[in-house]
């Protein structure tokens, strides 16, 4: 039986059960154990509301390549959207090609190239991009420490999740500033809390700053979906490199001390994995400004006028205007 994606509420009979999407915020989908494995259980699909928070070519390449016998998941598509006012929490949303990677697929689990495209057209008819509110429904998977809106690894059109566009231009939400060492213990480990209070979970999902680093690893290894190693002078952190275009090699004229803005993200390492390690910042590009490594959205988010995102608008704002003007 196939499911009416245009709706918001989509009722499904099994007999005498009937099943309908249910709404949630994002910390409630975000539930967690002591071991960091998620906890959110319902047998429907989901509705979460929240603000687009990147390009989905700046995560991840789209791009279709179809593999009869894959190695690599070939297209993909993720963007993160983050929950407003008391959802202090985010969600990603995943959509990838090559499906018969995964062993438990069997043959014809993949999207043809022209499928692919097909999907990638039907995904992004709402023409959402960062800033914008957005009602995601769908059906979703626990995977190396956050629960996703996905396909379930299906390619069938009823695992089909859908984006609505609410609001066009709300804006992106100010980065939360966070220290190095609210997120690393005395032992530099990442602080876990099952809670989702404190640490590295009650910030992963959203749109966060790093005030005052300096890189640890080698800045030679600068290039588009590199890993590199930031540091406070004592602990370190990973930050994750975009696709954005900004990001190539000689593009990198960050002096030190320099702030970072992006994505708090989880890839929990091993399997199965330690869904209480894996953290990092993922940066989804850089516009070259030589003193805050981010996409110049995210770098501009916040309220209008305040460039620096000291939560005033005054003359230094003006100040920051004219040298980004004279560069």
């Amino acid at each position: 039986m196939k499911r009416t994606n245009t709706m918001y509420v989509i009722f499904l009979v099994f007999g005498s059960v009937v099943l309908a999407d249910t709404p949630a915020t994002h910390r409630q989908f975000q539930t967690i154990d002591c071991y960091g494995i998620g906890t959110y259980n319902v047998p429907d699909r989901v509705v979460l509301e929240g603000i687009v928070l990147n390009k989905p070519g700046d995560m991840l390449n789209p791009e279709p390549n179809y593999q009869e016998f894959p190695v690599d998941m070939g297209g993909q598509w993720q963007i993160f959207i983050q929950g407003e006012g008391n959802d202090h929490a985010g969600t990603s949303l995943y959509i990838g090609q090559n499906y018969e990677l995964l062993p438990w697929i069997g043959p014809g689990g993949s999207y043809s190239d022209p499928d692919w495209i097909h999907e990638m057209r039907r995904l992004n008819t709402a023409k959402f991009g960062p800033g914008d509110r957005v009602r995601v429904t769908g059906y979703y998977l626990f995977y190396k420490g956050k629960t996703n809106i996905n396909e379930q690894h299906h390619n069938e059109t009823e695992y089909n999740f859908t984006v609505e566009l609410l609001e066009r231009g709300t804006g992106l939400p100010r980065p939360e500033v966070v220290t190095i060492n609210e997120l690393k213990d005395s032992a530099d480990n990442f602080i876990f809390d099952a809670n989702r209070f404190q640490g590295c979970e009650y910030y992963q999902g959203r749109l966060v700053r790093i005030n005052d680093v300096n890189f640890a690893s080698d800045v030679n290894d600068w290039a588009q979906d590199a890993i590199l190693t930031i540091t406070d002078g004592i602990k370190t952190f990973p930050v994750k490199l975009g696709l954005g275009s900004g990001i190539y090699p000689g593009s990198n004229n960050l002096t030190s001390p320099f702030d970072v803005i992006g994505i708090l993200d989880q890839d929990a390492p091993g399997w199965p994995p330690d869904c209480r390690a894996g953290y990092r910042i993922w940066i989804m590009d850089y516009d070259g400004n030589g003193s805050i490594l981010a996409a110049n959205e995210h770098r501009r988010a916040g309220k209008p006028g305040d460039l620096n995102l000291d939560g005033i608008v005054d003359f230094y704002d003006l100040a920051e205007l004219a040298n980004d003007w004279l560069k």
